[in-house]
């Protein structure tokens, strides 16, 4: 785009310009049941980008606390979550359409019907169809450490993002953080620490012991295996 000055000129001569995203799409081999699953119960437990601002009392046919989770793989972890919790409503965003497949299959499985999802940018379904003040909990669970120096900036947990994050938040919510990197669980806590509007839980000021609504994933005892600490970082929104 060196040509152009902005973006706006790019897109009036014509020229796509890749927009910044929450995320990197890795593509993988969709299997049969994944395929069948997301044909079978996409049509009621999906949700779209285009459908617009949700209204969660009509969503879910009733009135409960909302957990929102972003990027939740192949999804056991969170069905396990809606299974253990089912005073709650659960959203799940994915980007890998395996994941979203998986998910669906499983929620089937288990019988969990207190479950939706979005196969799209998270980004964009918190600015455009998650409505401020809506959510008791958020969910980052083992994100894409960016563990090299020069992509740090590339890592979700960013002063920005947390801002963005904080105005779903109902007073009193809580942004719910895990990962298996060290150097990420530091920068998770340095970014928090100084957010506007929310306050640490741990008692010693920085990390929590796993709370028992978050199940051990395959990340986790991956982690173990390798001789990696697990961190978890509980932040509630105060104002």
């Amino acid at each position: 785009m060196s040509q152009f000055k902005n973006e706006q000129e790019a897109a009036a001569a014509g020229v796509y310009v890749r927009k910044i995203q929450s995320f990197v799409k890795r593509e993988g081999r969709l299997t049969t049941g994944q395929a069948k699953s997301i044909d079978k119960y996409w049509p009621t437990m999906g949700l779209t980008h285009k459908d617009g601002m949700q209204d969660f009392s009509e969503t879910f046919g009733r009135v409960a606390p909302v957990v929102l989770e972003i990027g939740f793989g192949m999804g056991k972890s969170l069905v396990e979550m809606a299974k253990n919790e089912p005073d709650k409503d659960f959203i799940g965003i994915e980007v890998h359409r395996p994941g979203v497949g998986a998910c669906l299959g499983e929620a089937a499985e288990q019988g969990v019907d207190n479950l939706r999802v979005y196969e799209h940018d998270a980004v964009e379904i918190l600015a455009d169809c998650i409505a401020d003040g809506s959510l008791a909990r958020m969910q980052l669970f083992f994100p894409d450490p960016w563990h090299k120096t020069r992509h740090h900036k590339r890592r979700i947990v960013q002063p920005e993002f947390v801002q963005k994050l904080r105005s779903k938040l109902a007073i009193g919510g809580v942004f719910h953080m895990a990962t298996d990197w060290e150097n990420y669980a530091e920068h998770m806590l340095e970014v928090m620490t100084h957010a506007e509007g929310y306050r640490n839980q741990s008692e010693s000021n920085d990390y929590v012991p796993r709370p028992e609504q978050r199940p051990l994933t395959k990340f986790e005892q991956r982690g173990h295996r390798l001789g990696h600490g697990v961190w978890d970082l509980m932040f509630e929104r105060v104002s």
